[in-house]
């Protein structure tokens, strides 16, 4: 298909599916078939992806791949105000729900991102990650995302904790974004089997049961298939929900600065002699629109935004009630490459997720306008 064709297909297809997903908060239909002709030579030649936000066509990342000539379809949706927990995205026509379960948050903030990815409305969505925004909906709707090094691409973020990031239908699809966003880039393919460590809960999580199973039997396929070579041990971290928060908020105490030094000690020790570990992306499945109750979703991804550490997503599988699971693999800084390496390796030893459709996976039939904002 060419990129006329590509974009096309793509706004009519976000024409159809969002009023009943919210994924999008604006389509820029005239301004997309634009940028057509002039992206025809150039190495994407018209790639349709969607940014994140209102703001995301001005981030790093967009710039580098229109100018390679992908195209901004649409901006996508993340949350609006509300309480902490709010992470469904508010799109033009209302909540962002989870395409494979619309009573569920597709997570956030990248919510509306990782639901159009999903959904087939783009093959590419940008997104950025400060305490597992890309990976926690890459997680629960089925799809590839990955968090960059902190500090590897630019990022407003003050806070140090925010790193650019990438949605895709999988990590072979992501090279694209790599590839086009990052400097020197060279594909890297791992030496197999990779050495590595599984942690279901880096010492302080409390992971659903389901959702734990779904991913041991995942990282289990892995080592079956000469993938992984499971070392003895795990990754024990403090908890760093505590110092997350104070770091963010800009006035860390001393206690939170010496818990992120302590965790980032244990991780250099761990990388130092292991190239990879594996874990739950989400403690818990895709939590109803009400709220998560008392579990952090984040609470398997916020040490490594703390950290910097290079973190990514890869479908695992599917719970008993139809809720996507994610397999978050974390490499040492700077080893986004390799990471991405090992991830297409990952995804090709595990079982493919299921193409989504508006048939088998109804959307929500209620008004947008009933559903609360």
């Amino acid at each position: 298909m060419d990129g006329a064709s590509a974009v096309a297909a793509a706004l009519d297809r976000i024409d159809r599916l969002d009023p009943g997903l919210g994924a999008f908060v604006e389509v820029w239909r005239e301004e997309a078939l634009a940028r057509v002709p002039g992206a025809a030579r150039l190495p994407l030649a018209g790639l349709p992806f969607a940014v994140k936000g209102r703001s995301g066509i001005r981030a790093f990342a967009a710039r580098r791949l229109i100018a390679a000539g992908a195209v901004p379809v649409g901006s996508t949706s993340v949350p609006g105000p509300g309480t902490v927990w709010q992470t469904w995205g508010q799109g033009a026509h209302g909540r962002t729900v989870n395409p494979w379960r619309a009573d569920r948050t597709p997570g956030g903030s990248s919510a509306g991102a990782a639901v159009a990815v999903a959904t087939g409305m783009v093959e590419l969505a940008t997104g950025s990650d400060g305490a597992g925004s890309v990976r926690i909906p890459a997680a629960w709707c089925g799809v590839f995302g990955l968090k960059t090094t902190n500090g590897l691409l630019p990022s407003p973020d003050r806070s140090g904790l925010a790193a650019a990031g990438v949605l895709a239908r999988s990590a072979a699809r992501a090279e694209t974004y790599l590839r086009h966003v990052l400097d020197g880039y060279e594909p890297w393919v791992p030496r197999l089997p990779v050495p590595a460590v599984y942690s279901e809960d880096l010492g302080y999580a409390r992971v659903d049961p389901e959702v734990a199973a779904v991913v041991r039997g995942a990282v289990e396929r892995l080592a079956a298939a000469g993938v992984v070579r499971l070392g003895p041990g795990g990754c024990d971290l403090l908890d760093p929900a505590g110092a997350w928060q104070e770091i963010r908020g800009g006035s860390p105490s001393a206690s939170a600065t010496a818990l992120r030094a302590e965790n980032d000690r244990r991780l250099d020790a761990f990388f130092a002699r292991t190239p990879l570990l594996l874990t739950p992306a989400t403690p818990n499945r895709p939590h109803g629109h009400e709220g998560p109750g008392e579990v952090y979703s984040t609470a398997s991804t916020w040490a490594f935004n703390l950290s910097g550490h290079p973190a990514a997503s890869v479908p695992a599988g599917f719970t008993r009630d139809g809720c996507p699971v994610g397999l978050q693999l974390v490499a040492g800084r700077g080893a986004d490459v390799s990471l991405l390496g090992m991830a297409r390796t990952a995804e090709e030893a595990l079982p493919t997720v299921p193409t989504w459709t508006p048939q088998t996976h109804p959307r929500r039939k209620e008004p947008a306008t009933n559903w609360p904002k």
